[in-house]
Parts: C-alpha cells; structure tokens; sequence
C-alpha cells in the first residue's frame, strides 16, 4: 500500500443502541458527525471482528470509543491503545488492542491508535441512553475536543 492510500482517521464506535448504555460509542460517533466535529471517517460497529485488523491498515489514526462497565475518574477515559493478542482473543469478538495487534502481525502496519471509554450504567434492551451516561457522553465529547484541538494527538 502506498503512502496516498493511508487515510488520516478513523473514528470507531462499538456498541449497540438498542440496549441502553452500550449505545455510548455510537452516541458518541453521531454526535460527532452531528456536530461536523471529526473530518475523517466514522464506522459503527457492535463488535470489532478480524477484518477490522485490515480496515484499520488504511488509516494512521483510530480512534475506537466504546461503553464501559467499570467506575471511570470523570466518567470516561481516553488512553492509547497498545497491540496486545490479551486472553479474550477470538474470531467472534476482538478488543481495540487485539486489532492493533493483528494489523501490526498480519499487515505489519500499525496506526496510531486510541481508545476512548465512556461509563455506563444500565445495560437493558432498552433504546436511549441513562441520564448519567448522557452526562458522561457530554463530558466525553468535551475531553476529546480538547485533545483534538490542545496536543499532538489531533484525530482528524
């Protein structure tokens, strides 16, 4: 692949909207778009699959943003994403850093990658979000305008 190929970035959101707070990444995504916040590309994803590993070899930035279950300072995360094959390795469901990884091994390309978790709260099948993940989601969106527009780490 040559130089002009590569795209500049890519911003993932994994979840699903139909049950609850696990719609955090793709709330986060639609907003962005919305809002006309990101000039790269955006995908929605329920999970991260193998052929994500080959996607993300086409840009020199991820981004994935994704609902979490744990306690988070200030309700959501930002954090590089490192290659790592990690225990949950599978063919059905990959993690961030598992996608790195298999690009990094299968491509020998790895993109500057990010990983950017929201915390949730309700996990029910149920479509909108929790007050408090919406109050997260805002937070969320306001940390990464400023990591977009205040480092080095600018992801568009």
């Amino acid at each position: 692949m040559n130089a002009q190929e590569v795209k500049r970035s890519l911003l993932v959101g994994i979840g699903n909207s139909a049950r609850e707070d696990d719609g955090l990444g793709w709330a986060f995504v639609e907003r962005v778009e919305q809002e006309g916040l990101f000039k790269g590309d955006c995908l929605y994803r329920f999970q991260l699959n193998l052929e994500d590993a080959e996607l993300v070899t086409k840009y020199k930035r991820v981004l994935f943003v994704d609902a979490h279950k744990g306690e988070l300072p200030n309700g959501y995360s930002f954090r590089k994403c490192m290659p790592d094959a990690g225990a949950d390795f599978s063919t059905h469901q990959l993690s961030p850093e598992s996608i790195v990884y298999l690009s990094q091994q299968l491509y020998n390309v790895r993109p500057q990658a990010f990983i950017l978790g929201i915390q949730g709260y309700k996990w029910g099948l149920k479509e909108g979000l929790s007050e408090q993940a919406q109050e997260n989601l805002e937070k969320a969106l306001k940390g990464f305008l400023q990591k977009r527009n205040g480092s080095n780490l600018i992801l568009y």
